[in-house]
C-alpha cells in the first residue's frame, strides 16, 4: 500500500514481545502451527471463529485450529471483536486509525462500516490503542486470507443486553457481505491444572452447544471464567443472525500443557460456527 499516510496507522504494539517482529520469523512461526494441525471436515459454511489471544508461544498453536478453517476460504471482510485489558472508556471501542500494520503489512480499517455501526451504537474512537488481544489475531488472518477489510471493535461492558445490541448491529451491518466473524477470548486465568479444565470445559460445553444465552449466564455467576466472553456471547448471537446453527469445539489446552507448570495456568478454546448447508439467511 503505497503511499500511505502513516499518520492514518496504528503500528504494532506487541511485535518482537507477543509475536516476532521480523516478517520472515513470524510468517514461518504462523506457517509452522498451521501445519501441525489435521484439517477438519466440517460440514456447513463457515461463519465465525473464536481464538485465543496470549503470546504465541502459549496460545499460538490452539489459535491455528481456529485459523486453519480458513484454508482455501475467501472473505473480503472480517469483524473482529476482542475484549479491552487496559483503560475502559466506554462500552464500545474502536480504533480512530485507518490502517492496522504488524510486520506482515498493512491491514485497512473499513472506516464506512465503523461510521455505520457508529449510527447503530455509542463508539469511543481511540488514538492510543495498547490492545494485544485484538492485535495479536491479525497475523493468522493475514497470512490465510491476504488481502481483506477489518471492522474492529473493542468491548468495554460485556453484559448480556451489550452483546445483544453489537450482535444486531453487526448481523444487520454485515448481511449480505462475504463477511467472517471472529471473537478472541482467554478461558481461566491462574487455577490450578485440574481446576482450570474444569472451569473450562463448561465454557467449551456452551459453546460446543450454541449457548449464548447459558454462557452469559455462566459467567455472570463465576461458574466459568473467559475474559473476552462478551466478544463470545457477542459473535455467536450475531453468527445465529446470519444463519450460523452448528458450532464446534476444535481444540483446547492450557498455558501447563505447553510450559509443564501446572500450579497457575491459563486456559485456550478454539472453535468454529457455522451455517448448515443449503440453508438460508
Amino acid at each position: 500500500m503505497n503511499g500511505v499516510d502513516r499518520s492514518q496507522v496504528r503500528s504494532s504494539v506487541i511485535a518482537g514481545s507477543w509475536y516476532p517482529s521480523q516478517p520472515e520469523e513470524l510468517r514461518s512461526i504462523v506457517e509452522r502451527y498451521l501445519d501441525n494441525v489435521e484439517p477438519t471436515e466440517l460440514e456447513g459454511e463457515l461463519v465465525g471463529l473464536i481464538a485465543p489471544h496470549a503470546g504465541y508461544a502459549y496460545s499460538g498453536q490452539v489459535a491455528a485450529y481456529a485459523y486453519k478453517q480458513l484454508e482455501d476460504l475467501d472473505f473480503n471482510l472480517v469483524a473482529l471483536i476482542s475484549p479491552l485489558h487496559r483503560v475502559r472508556l466506554g462500552t464500545y471501542m474502536v480504533t480512530s486509525y485507518s490502517y492496522y500494520e504488524t510486520p506482515m503489512g498493512l491491514m485497512p480499517v473499513d472506516t464506512e462500516l465503523v461510521k455505520a455501526l457508529g449510527e447503530e451504537l455509542e463508539l469511543t474512537r481511540v488514538r492510543r490503542d495498547q490492545e494485544h488481544s485484538l492485535e495479536i489475531q491479525l497475523p493468522f488472518l493475514q497470512y490465510m486470507l491476504g488481502e481483506f477489510r477489518l471492522l474492529p471493535i473493542m468491548m468495554g461492558d460485556q453484559d448480556w443486553s451489550s452483546c445483544q445490541s453489537l450482535a444486531s448491529a453487526l448481523a444487520s451491518l454485515l448481511s449480505g457481505e462475504k463477511a467472517l466473524l471472529v471473537a478472541t477470548t482467554d478461558l481461566s486465568h491462574f487455577h490450578s491444572y485440574d481446576q482450570a479444565v474444569q472451569l473450562d470445559q463448561r465454557v467449551q460445553e456452551r459453546v460446543g452447544a450454541f449457548d449464548p444465552r447459558g454462557l452469559s449466564e455462566d459467567l455472570a455467576a463465576r461458574r466459568s471464567e473467559a475474559c473476552g466472553g462478551g466478544p463470545v456471547i457477542s459473535m455467536m448471537l450475531a453468527a445465529q443472525e446470519l444463519g450460523a446453527s452448528q458450532a464446534h469445539v476444535l481444540h483446547y489446552a492450557n498455558s501447563g500443557d505447553v510450559t509443564g507448570d501446572r500450579s497457575r495456568v491459563v486456559g485456550y478454546m478454539a472453535a468454529a460456527l457455522l451455517k448448515a448447508d443449503g440453508r438460508t439467511e
